[in-house]
């Protein structure tokens, strides 16, 4: 058999043998990478941000130039004495007597010339300087502290008129203003024995407190009213209590009259067998609608009582007191607080919105002004509105029905109601 030509060419070639290519290395070494080192990097940006955070700030707020301290043109520690005051002594020995100058002598030749009164001029100028030399003398003897006494008015024209009599009562006035200074002396040096400080009305409140203290008995031990009988049978006499209760609601917020019912049969207050006020009567009274601050009790009085048949009597402010005795009528407390959070906070938001236009401004005198401005125009404003929400009054308001008793404290004179016979207390 012949072979082919394609045979031919295989068989010419060499073979080669396969190769694993785990164990392939390759020949040439490769170039090296140059590497930057991370924390240099981080410093340098750090520095670098550091440096332009700087160069911003300065930029927004440029340094202003420090003006030296003024100098004080003024010196207040060294006061300086007058002449007058640094001649005069220290403390009183140091003071003397001055002595009269002797009268000038004239030559032999010519004569002096003498009056029988003296010369008018030096005897005055001897009477001031006998007066300062005994007022030094009195100083050097005089105790450090002294005590003020108040003294009586002069009554000149009742002096003059009266000779006998004013001087006594000028001298019991006297001796009453003095001794109401002593106490309030004594009282003063109570309060600073004891460490207190009065000021205000605490120093008032003290003072009328250790002056209850101190007040003495009173001389008279009898009683200067004597016994008085009933003028009538048909009276209510002090301490009665009627029981009644609104008919009408009272707010404080204006003044205005109210109207209560009469809910028991009131009877005389000696026997109790006549019936005087019947219930169902009237009371008409009116209500103070000044309110203080903290205050949460209405002040009524009743000042009219009309009865069933129409008659009617006129009482003297009889007061309005609640079912357990306590003066006043209590319901509801208005202090309007939610109006005065609103001025709060309408107040707080005015002062902020100022603060936010401006707060960012530049340097210009022109624009520190306005900021300067309006801040102090807001502030005003928020303090007149806080101060007018502080002044409104409480608002006091009792519901019709409210039950409520009135305390006689005159005796009333009425008459059996329509003339019946006589009805006895239940």
């Amino acid at each position: 058999m012949t072979e082919t030509e394609p045979d031919k060419k295989a068989a010419s070639k060499p073979e080669t043998e396969k190769v694993a290519p785990e164990t392939l290395e390759l020949r040439a070494r490769p170039q090296p990478v140059t590497r930057i080192n991370r924390k240099v990097v981080f410093g340098g940006a750090a520095a670098v941000l550091l440096l332009v955070s700087f160069l911003v700030l300065v930029a927004l707020q440029p340094p202003k130039l420090q003006v030296g301290a003024p100098r004080e043109l003024i010196n207040v520690d060294n006061k300086p004495i007058t002449e007058s005051l640094a001649r005069l002594p220290a403390t009183y020995d140091g003071v003397r007597t001055e002595r009269p100058p002797e009268p000038a002598r004239l030559p032999s030749g010519i004569p002096q010339l003498t009056e029988a009164g003296g010369d008018p001029i030096d005897q005055t100028e001897q009477t001031e300087r006998a007066r300062l030399a005994r007022m030094a003398g009195q100083a050097r003897e005089s105790q450090v502290f002294f005590r003020l006494q108040l003294k009586a008015p002069p009554q000149e024209s009742a002096s003059r008129t009266e000779p006998t009599s004013q001087p006594r009562a000028a001298a019991s006035a006297g001796d009453s203003a003095a001794l109401t200074a002593l106490r309030m002396a004594d009282q003063t040096r109570a309060l600073t024995a004891g460490g207190l400080e009065p000021s205000g009305t605490d120093a008032t409140e003290s003072l009328r407190k250790l002056t209850f203290l101190k007040s003495g008995p009173e001389k008279e031990i009898y009683n200067p009213h004597g016994l008085q009988t009933p003028v009538s049978p048909y009276q209510l006499m002090a301490g009665t209590v009627i029981a009644a209760s609104l008919v009408t609601g009272l707010n404080s917020d204006l003044p205005g009259f109210v109207i209560a019912q009469v809910t028991e049969n009131i009877f005389d207050s000696v026997s109790g067998r006549f019936l005087l006020l019947p219930q169902g009567s009237r009371l008409i009274g009116k209500y103070d609608n000044v309110i203080a601050f903290g205050q949460e009790r209405a002040l009524v009085v009743w000042q009219r009582i009309i009865l069933p048949d129409g008659s009617s009597v006129v009482i003297d402010n009889l007061p309005a007191t609640d079912s357990s005795g306590y003066a006043g009528l209590a319901d509801q407390v208005d202090l309007h607080t939610w109006q005065l959070l609103k001025g709060v906070a309408l107040a707080t938001v005015l002062g902020v919105g100022s603060e936010l236009v401006f707060g960012n401004s530049g340097d210009s005198d022109l624009i520190r002004a306005l900021q300067l401005s309006t801040q102090s125009t807001t502030n005003r404003a928020g303090q007149r509105l806080v101060e007018r929400h502080l002044n409104v009054q409480p608002t006091i308001t009792v519901r019709p029905g409210w039950p409520l008793r009135v305390i006689v404290h005159k005796d009333i004179i009425l008459r059996p109601y329509r003339g019946a016979a006589p009805i006895t207390a239940n």
